[in-house]
């Protein structure tokens, strides 16, 4: 039978060498280079555009800078075959490595002032609970007493605004201004009556007299213009 050349390739392929059975690192860690490689032209089939599926697709390494690469190679550059192999297969050695690296000594570092600097910040919150329970306290205090007093307070101060504002108010000014022209009217026919009885002389009817009449028309004329300016 016929032989293609893609399959004579796929069998001639080895296959991708398996971790260690004593290897603590995930499978991700051994998977075989070839899986990443693009496919094989007599894989492709009669399609000319292969598509992968989501699960195949390999997962993106984590960002690690030059600098930090190249001082990781630096300390394996000079550890035997056996110390390599070790670090793979041994938990302990790989853990007192990587404790060893300047990077997770930094980071470690980094980790144990932010975990001190929280203990102090809970313990600074703890010890100030007293404090902030003596303030609630207080608060409640000055809520049932100084703040009732204030209120009492408020409320009249606020009556006596509205009783100024109906003083003072256009409706109020031209009443008073109108009991006031009623008033010194009955003081000028109450004078004029003094006059008749003989009660006073005519001297002092008339200075008397020519003054509350000249209250009374300044009143009137302001009074009409009060009303005038309300009106219009």
């Amino acid at each position: 039978m016929f032989k293609f050349w893609g399959s004579q390739e796929q069998q001639a392929q080895p296959r991708p060498q398996e971790g260690s059975s004593h290897s603590w690192y995930p499978p991700s860690v051994f998977s075989s280079p070839s899986s990443t490689q693009p496919p094989s032209p007599s894989s492709s089939g009669s399609n000319s555009v292969n598509y992968q599926r989501p699960t195949d697709r390999p997962q993106s390494p984590s960002h690690v800078s030059p600098a930090e690469a190249a001082g990781i190679i630096a300390l394996l550059k000079d550890k035997s075959v056996d110390e390599l192999r070790k670090l793979l297969s041994d938990k302990d050695a790989y853990n007192q490595f990587l404790l060893s690296v300047d990077q997770v000594k930094t980071q470690n570092s980094i980790r144990d002032e932010l975990r001190k600097e929280t203990l102090q910040l809970a313990k600074s919150n703890l010890e100030k609970e007293p404090q902030i329970m003596e303030l609630r306290n207080q608060c409640m205090i000055i809520r049932t007493t100084e703040l009732a007093a204030a209120q009492e307070k408020l409320s009249e101060l606020e009556k006596q605004k509205e009783d100024i504002m109906k003083f003072y108010s256009p409706a109020s000014i031209l009443y008073r201004l109108h009991e006031a022209m009623n008033k010194t009217e009955e003081e000028s026919e109450a004078l004029h009556r003094q006059l008749l009885d003989r009660e006073i002389d005519l001297g002092t009817f008339v200075h008397k007299y020519k003054k509350l009449r000249n209250t009374y028309h300044r009143r009137a004329l302001i009074h009409l213009a009060a009303k005038a300016s309300s009106i219009g």
